[in-house]
């Protein structure tokens, strides 16, 4: 399967934003000095685009999380939470950035976490 990918990292962050707020009821939070979307109160993705020329998301993967960790961009997210799933993805400029394939990892993790009438309207990926 072939990804648009991005080399720059400004792209990359405002092209999963912008995404990730199409989805229903999807909002932005600053939680914690961190950016974050939620469906409800709940998170489904940390997004740090604050670094200059550093992009990083986390995200919830139940059914990709084992696949995504074979990426060497990929790697358990901290505080306990790679335990239940939880996959943060890291890049720098001029990395490849599989932009399609996160957004569809922040699907995923938007359909883990939302309630299910909601998770519902998100096509499985």
């Amino acid at each position: 399967m072939a990804f648009e990918t991005t080399e720059n990292t400004d792209e990359a962050f405002a092209a999963i934003m912008a995404h990730g707020l199409t989805l229903p009821e999807a909002w932005e939070d600053h939680p914690w000095g961190e950016t974050v979307l939620k469906v409800r109160k709940k998170v489904f993705v940390f997004l740090n685009g604050s670094k200059p020329g550093v992009f990083a998301m986390s995200v919830k993967l139940p059914r990709s999380a084992e696949f995504a960790l074979l990426h060497p961009f990929a790697s358990k997210t901290g505080y306990g939470l790679g335990n239940s799933g939880w996959v943060t993805c890291e890049f720098n400029d001029g990395n490849e950035i599989p932009v399609d394939m996160l957004v569809e990892w922040m699907e995923q993790s938007f359909t883990a976490v939302a309630p299910k009438k909601l998770a519902a309207l998100i096509p499985e990926s």
